[in-house]
């Protein structure tokens, strides 16, 4: 049964219906069969001005317009880090390779051929607070693609074997300063890498279809990994090549670029520990508000991690559980959350929203040590607090 089913007629008719503006956040299936209701519900807006910047030259998702629980294509983030590569589809084939009893390639129709699974996963830059809260260098997608642990288990991976790294087509110029020895530039492309238990996960795809139709070319057309969890950096696009390695893979993106700075105390001494960016973090928002006569309902989203409760916290009040409106069995997706807040005070206030998950790990307020003692804009997940004017009456 739907989740939006949660959402009674009654409840609707009672309040006069809903506009097209107050269901920005409610499933996007039961918009159009809910919009001839549409009466009462208008929209509210945020005083806080923490929308997406008005000068971004990237697609960002835009928490006030948001009106699908499956992103648009056209409305993806994107970011590469070298210049996006012209695939020759004639030659084109993916090699498995390295610490293997057989290595094997494949061609795109080779893959398509293989067992079909699709996931729905949101996908979330591991900098997508960078710019502030709420952050929209995210989207949620329907993954179409074919599981890889079975082709490890086909090309046998040695037991010298430790990672798997993942090489997609595009490349750059890197230079290496030793701290001995001249400069060195080199060609490399783009790679990101699992250890073999990780990249053994059931439900790591390679993927070729995003919401049923083919990878657009900007999104790693003819085909890429999904790692459910993990942050964008790890989803490489333009496969080109997947090698079992029997050391570490230490390529830009993953020593150097996208790494954690934090600052730890041992002993009351103060040591630096860098981590590579890896896993998501559970997260959450609060998105948009609307009134329904002297009701206000507060709406929201919540991903990163297995999820257990939303919790709203109004000013400084108690915390209150907010109710999924959709979402509630989605395994890698966000979830969408609601909250009724009758009859407020006139004026300005605060409204903060907190994931809880499923092994009981709390969103961090902003001032928790163990974000305030990072130093770098990765992996940002602190409480969300936006501020919106109400009337009473």
């Amino acid at each position: 049964m739907s989740d939006a089913r949660k959402i009674s007629r009654r409840d609707l008719l009672i309040h006069g219906g809903i506009t097209a503006a107050g269901l920005v956040l409610l499933p996007s299936h039961v918009l159009a069969q809910l919009a001839r209701l549409a009466q009462d519900e208008t929209a509210v807006a945020w005083t806080d001005g923490l929308g997406p910047p008005a000068d971004s030259e990237r697609v960002r998702l835009d928490w006030d317009g948001l009106d699908s629980w499956i992103t648009p294509v056209e409305q993806f983030f994107d970011a590469s880090h070298y210049q996006k590569p012209d695939i020759d589809m004639s030659t084109y084939k993916l090699e498995i390779t390295g610490a293997v009893r057989k290595a094997l390639s494949f061609t795109l129709d080779d893959v398509r051929a293989m067992p079909k699974k699709d996931i729905e996963f949101t996908l979330e830059c591991s900098g997508n607070r960078a710019g502030g809260p709420p952050g929209g260098a995210m989207y949620n997608a329907k993954w179409t693609g074919t599981p890889l642990a079975p082709i490890l288990e086909r090309v046998g991976m040695l037991d010298s074997g430790i990672e798997v790294v993942f090489f997609g087509h595009d490349e750059g110029e890197e230079v290496m300063r030793p701290l001995r020895g001249k400069e060195v530039t080199v060609t490399q492309n783009f790679a990101r890498s699992l250890t073999i238990d990780q990249a053994m996960g059931p439900d790591i795809l390679l993927c070729y279809n995003v919401n049923d139709q083919p990878l657009p070319p900007a999104h790693g057309y003819p085909l890429r990994v999904i790692i459910p969890w993990w942050y964008g950096i790890s989803q490489v696009k333009w496969l080109k090549r997947i090698e079992v390695r029997t050391s570490r893979y230490m390529g830009r993106f993953i020593s150097r670029d996208y790494v954690t700075l934090r600052e730890e105390t041992h002993n009351g001494e103060t040591v630096w520990r860098q981590t590579s960016v890896g896993k998501g973090r559970i997260n959450s928002t609060p998105a948009r508000v609307t009134r329904v006569g002297p009701t206000y309902r507060i709406y929201g989203a919540a991903w990163g991690v297995p999820l257990k409760e939303v919790q709203v916290r109004i000013d400084d009040g108690a915390w209150q559980t907010a109710e999924i409106i959709q979402g509630q069995d989605a395994k890698y997706s966000w979830k969408f959350w609601r909250l009724d807040w009758d009859r407020p005070s006139s004026g300005e206030h605060t409204i903060t929203s907190r994931a809880i998950s499923a092994s009981g790990t709390v969103q961090p307020t902003p001032n928790d040590p163990y974000l305030k003692r990072k130093h770098t804009y990765w992996e940002n997940n602190g409480q969300v607090t936006r501020t919106v004017q109400t009337v009473s009456g």
